[in-house]
């Protein structure tokens, strides 16, 4: 095949005029060698050539600097670029800025203007065709041509070609199943290698439940032809990586229900993929509540406890996300998320990221009371004396923190481990910041709370602090009284005698 040319600069249009050279160099056989050859394959050659012109017009724009050494009025500036606009749009503001600048300040997560730093109150761009006169008139007097400026997001771009092609796979989606199987399997590669395949979905209502059609109602082809599933389910992934699908792919009506067949009956691959794709969607509040309220956390939930290593990652992450709204909580300890969790991490798998969960569960009672009723405690306490991971230590302590204020019958247990190894009170001294808050806090409630004089308010926690030690870590009294006698207020040390006194009495 011929060198592409102009194309050699930049990788990725280099990948996409090859690809497209292919297909047409295919088509032209087609055409030659077929007598009968369709329509189709015409009109599909003209849509390739189109695009490769795209491209070379794309180069030729960018191998010039005339732009950039412009001094043009300010109003015709981008202010995110600050270079001359060339598909001005305004935005909710009224605000005026370049189209590809202001979509890839969308694209970032950011809902204000950049300008005013307004919340938008949505995101549509519309043309500003006043300007792009004015600006189209400034360039024609002065020689310029003005053309797109499309060198900074090659793969956001979308052509007219791809516009087609997409139209041409939806539609696909309702004829045979062999062309249902090609054109699922060309949107999976497309809207995994192209940004652009991904916005196109955002521009028709329909596309997400033609795509999905073949997956639904009696003529349903997910048990039979795996491989359809996969790809489609993995389309659907692609399309909920781009932020502004998101809300429309979840509130598609077919698609967490899809999903969650897919997670029952799926390939591990698709299974491990459906899973990822609700993580992507959880990550808007609404959608935590639509998946939720659908009962996708059971499916998730099983798909963890089979703990396969291509899923249980993906089926973890969804968790994680989805219970960060209260009352998916519930719903995830109702389904067993509390047993499957634990007996994943006494056999020492994915540690961190289930730990996570059930410290996320442990302000659930029902989640609290379950994980007592499995003595979880134990387990927790093996991880903080032996884990290096600082975040797993602080996770395990919030649990045991959450557990003994619920269950005052782990008090005795926990103060003989501490007369042993001394984890909590290590961790005070060495834990982060919010495991010593908790191990602190864990210390005077649970284990000083036998040692606290009734009048409560005569008695510091620094008095309560030394009894502890003087009893727990069996040293001589002496010792303390020195030490406290020397570093302490007059009335600390009244304290720490009077706390004394009052555990001698108690004996």
């Amino acid at each position: 095949m011929a060198k592409t040319g102009v194309f050699d600069s930049n990788p990725t249009v280099v990948g996409k005029a090859t690809d497209l050279k292919r297909e047409l160099q295919k088509l032209i056989v087609a055409i030659i060698d077929d007598d009968n050859f369709s329509i189709d394959a015409i009109d599909q050659a003209k849509e390739i050539l189109c695009a490769l012109k795209e491209l070379k017009l794309r180069k030729r724009s960018r191998s010039s600097n005339l732009y950039e050494n412009l001094i043009c009025p300010d109003e015709f500036r981008c202010p995110l670029s600050t270079e001359l606009m060339r598909d001005p749009v305004v935005v909710s503001t009224g605000e005026t800025f370049d189209r590809p600048f202001i979509q890839k300040w969308l694209k970032s997560g950011n809902r204000t203007c950049p300008r005013t730093q307004q919340v938008l109150s949505h995101t549509n761009l519309t043309p500003n065709h006043l300007i792009r006169g004015m600006i189209s008139r400034w360039c024609s007097s002065r020689g310029i041509e003005l053309q797109d400026r499309v060198h900074y997001l090659d793969d956001d771009i979308i052509t007219e070609a791809d516009r087609g092609r997409f139209h041409t796979l939806i539609e696909k989606m309702s004829a045979t199943l062999p062309e249902q199987k090609a054109a699922a399997k060309e949107l999976r590669m497309l809207t995994k290698r192209m940004p652009s395949f991904r916005a196109l979905f955002g521009e028709s209502h329909d596309a997400i439940s033609l795509l999905l059609s073949p997956l639904c109602g009696d003529k349903s082809q997910s048990s039979v032809h795996a491989d359809l599933q996969e790809d489609l389910i993995t389309t659907l992934l692609n399309l909920s990586i781009h932020d502004n699908n998101k809300k429309l792919v979840c509130e598609t009506p077919k698609v967490v229900p899809l999903l969650m067949e897919a997670l029952r009956s799926g390939t591990m691959e698709t299974r491990s993929n459906a899973a990822a794709a609700l993580f992507t969607l959880s990550a808007l509040d609404s959608n935590k509540v639509l998946i939720g309220k659908a009962g996708a956390l059971k499916p998730l939930i099983d798909l963890l406890d089979e703990g396969h290593p291509l899923s249980i990652k993906d089926a973890a992450s969804a968790i994680f996300n989805l219970c960060i709204i209260h009352e998916n909580k519930a719903r995830a300890v109702k389904d067993g998320a509390v047993r499957v969790l634990l007996k994943k991490i006494m056999n020492q798998m994915h540690v961190d990221e289930l730990l996570a969960i059930l410290a996320m569960l442990s302000n659930h009672p029902k989640a609290i009371e379950e994980m007592g009723e499995l003595r979880a405690v134990h387990s927790l306490l093996r991880i903080i004396r032996e884990s290096t991971c600082s975040r797993n230590k602080e996770n395990c302590i919030v649990i045991i923190h959450a557990i003994c204020l619920y269950d005052r019958t782990q008090w005795k247990d926990m103060r003989e481990e501490e007369k042993c190894y001394r984890t909590i009170s290590e961790l005070a001294q060495n834990g982060t910041s919010r495991a010593k808050r908790k191990a602190n806090s864990f210390i005077s409630s649970v284990l000083l709370h036998r040692f606290v004089p009734v009048n409560k308010c005569e008695v510091s926690s620094l008095g309560g602090y030394f009894d502890f030690l003087s009893s727990v870590l069996s040293l001589q009294m002496v010792v303390f009284y020195k030490y406290i006698t020397i570093n302490s207020t007059p009335n600390q040390v009244r304290i720490f005698i009077e706390t004394f006194n009052l555990r001698r009495s108690d004996k």
